[in-house]
């Protein structure tokens, strides 16, 4: 099963960070292999965010979102919906000393023939997600 984790400190307050995050129009800052992002109505658990990421040889391939928990300034968490790949993912912000604590995850289960075709590619843009964590830590100790 594809998965990823990790954990970094930004510099700035949970709240902001939690605002980030789980602002969908700042994700083409950070994430880039989004091609298109747009929330479809105010935010919270159940609602729907329509997403195109970057697949094979930069074709669009849809991945639209359902957020799952939506508990500012804590946790957010998703549930990729569309797509050959349905990862979910979680985000947990606790306050440090130095800033804000952010523990990010996947995971999407894979069965039968995806679980052959589809692992490597989804496990790398996991990993490429985690590397993305860094510039959103940039983005937020900049502003």
């Amino acid at each position: 099963m594809p998965s990823a984790a990790r954990t970094i400190v930004i510099g700035r307050s949970p709240g902001d960070v939690f605002a980030f995050f789980a602002n969908p129009a700042n994700d083409q800052t950070w994430r880039p292999h989004v091609k298109e992002i747009a929330a479809e109505g105010p935010p919270g658990a159940g609602a729907r965010i329509h997403q195109v990421v970057e697949g094979p040889m930069g074709r669009g391939i849809g991945a639209d979102i359902e957020v799952t928990a939506y508990d500012p300034p804590t946790r957010y968490a998703f549930q990729v919906v569309a797509g050959p790949a349905r990862p979910r993912g979680e985000f947990r912000f606790i306050e440090t000393a130095t800033g804000t604590e952010v523990h990010f995850s996947l995971a999407a289960e894979l069965g039968g023939i995806k679980r052959l075709l589809l692992s490597g590619p989804v496990q790398s843009s996991m990993d490429g997600e985690m590397r993305a964590l860094e510039t959103a830590k940039g983005l937020l100790e900049a502003g």
